[in-house]
């Protein structure tokens, strides 16, 4: 028998026995095909960090926008004691004005939220409103943390801007997601109120 006879048996041989090993698990490999047990836990484990970390995501930035608008509350009744005068005849120091203890001026800072010693206060007094900067003062100088700012309190007819700044505490999400802006970790948070000085 030549060697193109023997190749051609062997080659049949082999085939007949793949096809005898499919035939044999066909039913086997037809019940995975339709078998839908597990499917759930499957697709969970597949969703679950892009929804966890969208959930995060929405979750934090709800909450950092709630304290956002609470601190820009307390701006703007920090600027109205700036804008009748009231700091300014009383002699308030800024560390008055954001946890109180001045005459009968109650502190800007909403405890139940903030840690007010991490809170601070930026006066700032301009010749007019073109001039006036209302950009969110540095918190950080490379890796360290400032801690004094400008306080100017202004006398009647003078455009002033007064602005409190926080480090708000964030954690990070899954995926890479996080508000941080800060070297600490945290983001900063800002209210701003931009006013003339009324005659006092």
């Amino acid at each position: 028998m030549s060697a193109k006879s023997d190749c051609a048996s062997e080659a049949g041989s082999v085939l007949q026995s793949l096809t005898g090993f499919i035939g044999r698990r066909a039913p086997g490999f037809s019940r995975f095909a339709r078998a839908s047990e597990a499917a759930t836990a499957v697709e969970f484990a597949l969703i679950a960090p892009a929804f966890l970390a969208t959930l995060i995501a929405v979750f934090q930035t709800c909450v950092f926008m709630f304290a956002q608008t609470a601190l820009q509350n307390a701006a703007n009744t920090a600027a109205r004691y700036f804008l009748t005068g009231q700091a300014q005849n009383n002699g308030c120091t800024a560390s008055q004005i954001i946890n109180g203890g001045c005459g009968t001026l109650a502190g800007v800072c909403p405890a139940a939220m903030f840690t007010c010693a991490n809170m601070y206060l930026v006066v700032q007094n301009y010749s007019s409103f073109s001039s006036a900067s209302t950009s969110a003062p540095a918190m950080y100088n490379g890796s360290t943390a400032i801690t004094s700012y400008a306080y100017n309190p202004g006398t009647p007819g003078d455009i002033m801007v007064v602005q409190l700044i926080y480090a708000w505490p964030v954690i990070g999400g899954p995926l890479g997601f996080t508000l941080a802006s800060l070297p600490n970790g945290s983001a900063e948070m800002v209210g701003a109120s931009t006013f003339r000085v009324e005659p006092y």
